[in-house]
């Protein structure tokens, strides 16, 4: 009797001590501490998952002030994802600027997006650092076997890349946005990067699927065209609405909606 007292005690005291380290404080990186707390705490994934996604197959690499993230029809897709940490990075197409990348925003969401249909893709835009960049970058493969296992990232990620694609559309050609709340915008957006955004909305809008014509936009079918007549979004453009960057949605609990109140 006192045998089996001991071993149910020490049974005990082995289950205590594993709870106390499954319950012990989870000490995240400084340089992706911001991170978390800016896309991923307010979708109420853990620090020991966090942990997890960015500690086994990514690693944080920089860029100098001019060097190259991606050239234009050169770079594969395939390969990684990154989100930027510190710095800035501008993206161009044909020499044209198109719009920043901020940190903690992808810097490489629309190919991400459009590799899941079709493999083999290069870049259709040269995004290069603006500043001195530091990036949290993910192996794609390895990314996507171990969002294979965990559903609940696989949503947290399909939303943040749908959202980030999505604040990547307004940077384009919404004047609107004050730099203080989205910092993705010149006052005064370029032609192509009014064409480029209206080409895929029209991509987009004439397809039953939106990442069809997400792709048949990076693919650049119908820049030609484009520029030689008026889109229809020319005239529908002023009626969107842009997106308040300072505010996460928070796509598991229900909240209360606040009106939008627009810059003037």
């Amino acid at each position: 009797m006192v045998i089996w007292n001991a071993v149910f005690l020490v049974v005990n005291l082995l289950h205590f001590i594993y709870l106390l380290y499954k319950r012990r404080p989870i000490k995240i990186n400084k340089e992706l501490s911001s991170l978390y707390k800016r896309m991923f705490e307010p979708l109420h994934v853990p620090p020991e998952l966090f942990q997890r996604l960015t500690g086994q197959f990514c690693n944080i690499q920089t860029l100098k002030t001019g060097q190259t993230y991606a050239a234009e029809d050169k770079t594969s897709v395939d390969e990684r994802l990154s989100i930027l940490l510190k710095g800035k990075m501008k993206v161009s197409y044909r020499g044209h600027f198109l719009h920043n990348i901020y940190p903690c925003a992808f810097i490489d969401s629309p190919e991400y997006r459009s590799t899941q249909m079709n493999r083999d893709e290069k870049f259709q835009v040269s995004i290069t650092a603006d500043d001195n960049c530091k990036f949290l970058c993910w192996s794609r493969e390895r990314l996507a076997y171990f969002l294979e296992s965990e559903p609940f990232l696989f949503e947290i990620f399909k939303y943040l890349i749908g959202k980030d694609i999505t604040n990547k559309l307004y940077s384009l050609n919404d004047p609107t946005l004050s730099d203080k709340t989205s910092q993705k915008i010149d006052r005064q957006p370029s032609l192509c990067s009014q064409q480029s955004v209206m080409q895929m909305r029209n991509s987009m809008a004439s397809s039953s699927d939106s990442e069809d014509g997400l792709q048949h936009f990076l693919r650049g079918t119908s820049t030609a065209s484009t520029l030689r007549q008026p889109s229809p979004c020319l005239r529908t453009s002023s009626k969107m609405k842009p997106i308040e960057e300072s505010v996460e949605d928070d796509v598991f609990e229900a909240s209360s909606a606040t009106p939008f109140k627009g810059h003037e």
